[in-house]
């Protein structure tokens, strides 16, 4: 397997200026199918197995594909501590202006999930933007910092934000607590998404974990039903976990991938 080269973009708004990491892979021909949009979730970095999967199997089949790393996760410079919704997905949209060439399906990973539909309806704005031709959505946490997190702190979770700023989360994917900061819950509320309808201008699948602890497997049935007018399609993994990550749901994954050409 050959690398996928590593360039970088910065940013500068909104300040602080940070470095973010990409990794790119060029399409072999124009008759490939679309490229691939990776969208990471919260923590996470672009060297996981799914998007390690992706890029394989882009190689493979000669298309191009572009993932990054947020400001604060992985190999961007930046405090995770200074990350919000609206910060990473001004990442999200300069990244995807930049690399993205011609038709993509973009496939976005829990908090990638919600960037994902963010992400469509920012660039509708731009009539340069590439096209996407499908979107995948793997366990998708759309507004999960009100309804999966807020909704859900006790009272004394919820006072030691607002008095101190944040609040350390223990969590089973790393090894020690990260911090859920005030800013993150404020912002977070300024892209609710799940209290109107949504447009994404392509058909969408959306992949979920019944077992998912994080993200219940009612909140992606919540999700569909404030598509208005886009082909959804919701596939429910009875023994699914939140990162569905084990073989058959890389081949799920990339099955899905290749509905949209």
């Amino acid at each position: 397997m050959s690398e996928a080269r590593l360039t970088s973009l910065t940013i500068e708004s909104p300040p602080p200026p940070r470095t973010i990491a990409v990794r790119t892979r060029e399409s072999k021909g124009n008759d490939g199918g679309p490229g691939l949009f990776w969208l990471g979730g919260f923590k996470s970095d672009m060297k996981g197995t799914k998007a390690d999967a992706l890029d394989r199997w882009a190689e493979s089949e000669g298309r191009a594909c572009v993932r990054f790393d947020y400001s604060g996760h992985g190999e961007s410079s930046g405090d995770f501590t200074d990350g919000t919704i609206g910060r990473w997905l001004e990442e999200s949209i300069a990244v995807y202006r930049q690399f993205a060439r011609g038709p993509q399906v973009v496939i976005g990973s829990s908090m990638g999930g919600w960037l994902a539909l963010l992400l469509a309806r920012a660039l509708r704005s731009w009539a340069d933007a590439a096209p996407m031709a499908g979107m995948v959505l793997i366990a998708p946490a759309v507004d999960f910092t009100e309804e999966l997190m807020w909704k859900a702190f006790p009272d004394a979770i919820k006072r030691e934000i607002e008095v101190k700023g944040f609040w350390l989360r223990p969590s089973e994917y790393s090894e020690g607590p990260y911090p859920i900061t005030k800013a993150l819950i404020e912002d977070g509320r300024k892209h609710l998404l799940l209290d109107g309808l949504i447009e994404t201008g392509c058909p969408v699948h959306i992949l979920q974990g019944v077992q998912d602890p994080d993200v219940p497997w009612r909140h992606a049935e919540g999700l569909v039903t404030r598509f208005a007018r886009d082909d959804v399609v919701l596939t429910l993994i009875k023994d699914g976990d939140h990162r569905l990550s084990r073989p058959e749901d890389i081949e799920r994954l990339i099955g899905a991938v290749k509905e949209f050409g």
